[in-house]
């Protein structure tokens, strides 16, 4: 890997690198995810049907759209036992940690005759597109329908694209029905995104839609958004790894590495104050290459986005990183906890050498849909508030209005909306001063 010596010039060279890496110009896939939209909008089913015809290369009609109970059977049949088992074990973990998240509606009441107060209220229905591709991920599944569930949604649909013999991934699908979905259908792509946000036919229309996908899929959530709520527009896969001289370098590349597999716009980043470690992740890195199954991908990645900033002090080291707002961040330092609390941007902290990446992926419950591409500044992981609205109360006796009502008026005047005005003012008419 690429060692630099961190200084101002090359950090915002780096960081402009990282965060310029996803294009944001797709004039020819707008244009097509466009097409699909408004097709599907407009014709739902057999536009749907046709789509998944002519990219997936599956015969799905009304009869075979919708996963049956016997296709969930047969899933079960073919996915080994103890992967069932881990993904149970999963699934607790995921459910306990969302369950924390849980807020409860709240009223306050004063002696003056006023009642305000914030209601919780689950969505009825959410989408959850699930990939279908050259990968399945059915510990996504458990990601995004486990908070959904949690928060108290009444339905969540699943929809996820079928192989050419109209057969769902039998781990995503296991994922999907030990997670709760509810109703289960065979499309991908940007039709399938569609459905959710209009409905067809057979797919009822979502109030949410949520989860990964290719360009296609990310610009047909885009597009929908407004129509539907959606989680986010995600981007490549980050991590930010910082560490001092205490840290194991072998393991720091094992999990630099991991990240660096998922594509060739991955992003792997370690920032040290220690030179020493720096080349001795380096040579690391390049052992584990020649070893691993997807070493081109991982090769480009890190020629293209991976680096190893070495920083002359722990606080420039922290401050750069929050400066890249990683969507992974593992903190290996000696006083890592105390580092912790000076960290304002990350989408996920773990902590200590035995705290790698993939623990949070899959296992240890807090949710992996997190903020890429520096929106860690601003964004939070896929939690339970994704899938509830708030609502807010408000209730004034005539006394406690009439205490504040000449007040109102001013301030409606003063913005020159004298209906607003008015609309207090009449209540009280009447009322001899």
């Amino acid at each position: 890997m690429q060692i630099i010596e961190l200084n101002e010039e090359n950090r915002e060279a780096v960081r402009k690198t990282i965060l310029d890496r996803t294009p944001t110009q797709f004039g020819d896939q707008e244009k097509t995810v466009r097409e699909i939209i408004s097709d599907v909008k407009e014709n739902g089913d057999s536009a749907l049907f046709a789509y998944t015809a002519k990219f997936d290369h599956a015969d799905i009609h009304a009869d075979n759209f919708e996963v049956t109970e016997e296709e969930i059977r047969e899933a079960y049949d073919n996915v080994a036992p103890e992967l069932v088992s881990v993904i149970r074990k999963a699934l607790r973990n995921i459910r306990d940690f969302h369950e924390k998240q849980k807020q409860n509606s709240w009223i306050t009441t004063t002696p003056e005759g006023t009642i305000l107060g914030q209601k919780i209220t689950p969505m009825q229905r959410v989408g959850v597109y699930v990939p279908g591709g050259k990968a399945a991920y059915p510990s996504s599944v458990l990601m995004n329908i486990v908070p959904a569930k949690t928060a108290g949604v009444d339905e969540v649909i699943m929809m996820t694209p079928c192989n050419r013999e109209g057969k769902v991934n039998p781990a995503v699908l296991v994922a999907a029905h030990e997670a709760g979905a509810d109703r289960v259908f065979k499309a991908g792509g940007a039709q399938a995104i569609a459905a959710m946000a209009y409905g067809t036919e057979s797919v009822p229309k979502v109030d949410k839609i949520v989860g990964p996908g290719n360009i296609f899929v990310a610009l047909a959530k885009k597009a929908v958004y407004g129509s539907v709520s959606i989680d986010s527009i995600a981007g490549p896969s980050e991590i930010l790894v910082l560490a001092d001289e205490t840290a194991n370098a072998r393991y720091v590349a094992a999990d630099l590495l991991s990240q660096a597999e998922h594509d060739e716009m991955a992003t792997a980043l370690m920032i040290t104050t220690s030179r020493k470690l720096a080349e001795d992740v380096s040579r690391e890195v390049d052992g584990f290459v020649k070893e691993l199954s997807r070493r081109e991908i991982i090769q480009k990645s890190l020629d293209n986005y991976g680096r190893i900033l070495v920083a002359p002090d722990r606080e420039t080291a922290i401050d750069a990183a929050n400066e890249f707002a990683p969507e992974h961040m593992e903190i290996v330092m000696k006083d890592g906890f105390e580092v912790m609390t000076k960290i304002r941007n990350a989408g996920a902290i773990f902590i200590g050498e035995y705290s790698s990446e993939p623990l949070g992926d899959y296992f240890a419950g807090p949710n992996h849909i997190l903020p890429t591409s520096g929106t860690a500044r601003f964004f939070s992981p896929l939690s339970v508030d994704d899938f509830v609205k708030k609502s807010s109360i408000i209730h004034y006796s005539r006394e406690a209005l009439k205490a504040v009502h000449k007040d109102i008026e001013q301030f409606a005047k003063c913005e020159q909306l004298t209906a607003h005005a008015n609309s207090i003012a009449v209540r009280f008419e009447n009322d001899k001063e």
